[in-house]
């Protein structure tokens, strides 16, 4: 485990935050990784969702990798930046940072993950990406 203390992104705000409740422990006192994966698809799903200007869904994961413990008390912030984009595709790398001990904050990054979406149309069937500009 990395005891360095990092820093959030600059000039970025996080598609979400969330706290991590005792509901979500698992057998090793730490939040379950099921959960924290949960967490990702909702903030790549919601910078998806934005860029295809509708519904999307996830079609895959190509990876997933869990760099820290997350504990009870600590707020999560997950980044997403779209990083690739098909003709019905959106490939969006998720980055959580957990900030624990608010009276001596301290911020570790302890998820990334690589998620791909599929735009889709009124019928769920794939669909066209539209154009940045419209």
């Amino acid at each position: 485990m990395n005891d360095k203390n990092v820093t959030l992104p600059n000039n970025k705000q996080p598609a979400i935050r969330v706290a991590a409740y005792p509901k979500e422990l698992n057998p090793g006192g730490c939040i379950f990784g099921g959960w924290i994966m949960s967490q990702v698809d909702v903030a790549g799903a919601i910078t998806a969702y934005e860029r295809a200007k509708g519904l999307t869904a996830t079609v895959g994961v190509k990876s997933f990798e869990f760099h820290e413990p997350v504990f009870v008390g600590d707020v999560i912030s997950c980044y997403a930046d779209i990083i690739r984009t098909g003709r019905t595709s959106i490939t969006v790398k998720v980055e959580v940072y957990a900030e624990r001990n608010p009276i001596n904050k301290k911020i570790v990054k302890v998820t990334e993950a690589e998620l791909t979406y599929v735009a889709l149309d009124e019928n769920r069937r794939p669909r066209k990406l539209p154009n940045i500009d419209d």
